[in-house]
């Protein structure tokens, strides 16, 4: 492959990546809980500096480098704004940790702390499939929807001044395993791989998502000249190639 051609290429692809990346971040700027997702790229080495052959190259070319490559995902744990919303039902993290929530067959992580009760009294999430609110041992939680409820900093649910259950609030071991479930959901390969967290609640509040939607539209559109500027590269290459070719090299 024509050298010019593959570093322009390679940059068409890791800002396809990028674009991707922030424009699912803007999908979510909404959604309650929402960690944005961070695009990270390394500059691949060269040819002769991979090998250590400096006879494999042109010193010249050299120069240019060797392109940009993606590396996998990384998912931005900043805070997000608290909203407030006046129900007794809704919690938001401050600090470092998550809620564990189960449909009774999976069990996954989310900062969404917007909780109801259901018909029997379990504590769920306000979403459309409504999974189970687990306890800091794992349980679902079970409430009498008559009685009033507050929700300490520390999880534990009081109603009528009596303790009945204490919120999970867990961490991962290694934050870099998190992995995106979609929306508001987070998993890791090994789920019981989760500590308990030290961070509070707070009562009557939701966390945002951490997105800025005027920073990630500014990020998107600097992505698209760089993609506009690498395929007009590729169209420029091709139309020298083309003179060099068919009218250049012509004989007679």
């Amino acid at each position: 492959m024509i050298y010019g051609m593959y570093l322009s290429a390679s940059g068409i692809v890791a800002n396809s990546y990028r674009q991707d990346v922030i424009s699912n971040n803007l999908a979510n700027a909404e959604t309650n809980g929402f960690k944005r997702d961070l695009a990270t790229f390394y500059a691949r080495p060269t040819e002769a500096q991979a090998t250590g052959r400096s006879d494999w190259s042109n010193p010249l070319m050299e120069k240019i480098g060797g392109g940009i490559l993606g590396m996998p995902t990384l998912v931005d744990s900043g805070q997000g704004d608290l909203e407030e919303t006046g129900n007794n039902l809704d919690v938001a993290v401050q600090g470092s940790g998550f809620f564990t929530v189960s449909d009774g067959k999976t069990t996954k992580l989310t900062r969404d702390g917007r909780f109801m009760t259901d018909s029997d009294g379990m504590l769920i999430l306000s979403t459309a499939r409504g999974q189970h609110v687990l306890s800091d041992d794992g349980q679902p939680i079970k409430l009498d929807p008559t009685k009033q409820t507050t929700i300490a900093e520390d999880g534990v649910i009081v109603q009528n001044g009596k303790p009945v259950s204490k919120i999970g609030l867990f961490d991962a071991k290694n934050p870099r395993e998190l992995m995106k479930l979609g929306g508001q959901f987070m998993s890791l390969p090994d789920m019981k791989a989760i500590t308990p967290s030290g961070a509070t609640l707070r009562s009557q509040f939701i966390e945002r998502a951490n997105v800025d939607p005027a920073t990630e539209l500014t990020q998107l559109m600097e992505t698209q000249r760089q993609l506009e500027a690498n395929a007009n590269m590729i169209r420029y290459q091709d139309q020298m190639l083309d003179k060099l070719v068919n009218q250049v090299g012509r004989i007679g």
